[in-house]
């Protein structure tokens, strides 16, 4: 773990210090860190035997599904912690690794930038603490630990729950369009990696493979990608409290967020 965790604020839209950005090279690869969360860290704030408190993620969460998460802390702060994994049927051929193709461009790097720059732009986002890669010559594995938002659940659990009103539906729309104006490509937009907090106010997880990117149709289908894995889960469970009246609300938040923009 960390040597020394500086005293943290976990919402990702407040003042904490801007992200700095060290890179310490280890044997097999390096760890990208921001001196304004962690003074010092090591390969052990990667392994779950390198916290006193671990505990995996719980619920119908599925961005901790295919990967392997942990929610990490020293009795103070919570991170969570994300080995990278394959998905679909790449993953059952190689589960965890990747081609290397320099530094910057591997998962968690790649990342840990995309995430600091959304922190900056004030989207709500977690907040990146740290990132490392091991490379084995042509191939990698990564890591990435970010700062745990306390209170969030899926979209996929929140509904579970209980229902949403107009209202609710609404500002979720209004929130993805927020990140789409400011061109946030989301590579797997579902009802879990979309967070709802105490507040309801949306949050996105899990930006492997996340760009910024001119607008074009990809927002459109990334829309499209949320709108099918709710009605998977619908299909799964019809007791889900979701219903096609419900995503045209989503669409009106969107669509009057982008009239108004």
């Amino acid at each position: 773990m960390p040597e020394k965790i500086e005293e943290v604020n976990n919402n990702a839209e407040t003042g904490l210090p801007s992200l700095s950005d060290t890179v310490e090279k280890t044997r097999n690869g390096a760890i990208l860190y921001d001196t304004a969360i962690i003074n010092q860290i090591s390969e052990r704030a990667f392994v779950a035997n390198g916290w006193p408190n671990v505990e995996r993620v719980k619920g119908a969460l599925r961005s901790a599904g295919r990967g392997n998460t942990l929610i990490v802390g020293d009795g103070e702060n919570e991170f969570v912690l994300r080995h990278y994994m394959r998905g679909g049927l790449p993953g059952r051929i190689i589960r965890d690794s990747y081609l290397w193709l320099g530094e910057r461009q591997t998962r968690s790097f790649a990342e840990w930038h995309l995430l600091a720059k959304l922190n900056s732009l004030g989207l709500p986002v977690p907040r990146p603490a740290a990132a490392r890669y091991c490379r084995s010559g042509p191939v990698y594995k990564a890591d990435l630990l970010t700062i745990r938002l306390p209170g969030i659940r899926s979209l996929a659990d929140r509904i579970t729950e209980r229902p949403g009103d107009e209202q609710f539906w609404q500002s979720l729309g209004a929130g993805l369009h927020r990140f789409h104006q400011a061109g946030v490509f989301h590579a797997d937009l579902n009802a879990y990696n979309l967070q709802v907090g105490r507040d309801d106010n949306m949050y996105l997880l899990d930006f492997d493979r996340g760009k910024i990117m001119a607008k074009g149709q990809w927002q459109q289908k990334n829309i499209g990608r949320l709108h099918r894995s709710l009605r998977k889960i619908k299909q799964a469970d019809p007791g889900i409290h979701y219903s096609a009246a419900n995503w045209n609300q989503f669409l009106e938040g969107y669509f009057s967020a982008s009239r108004s923009a």
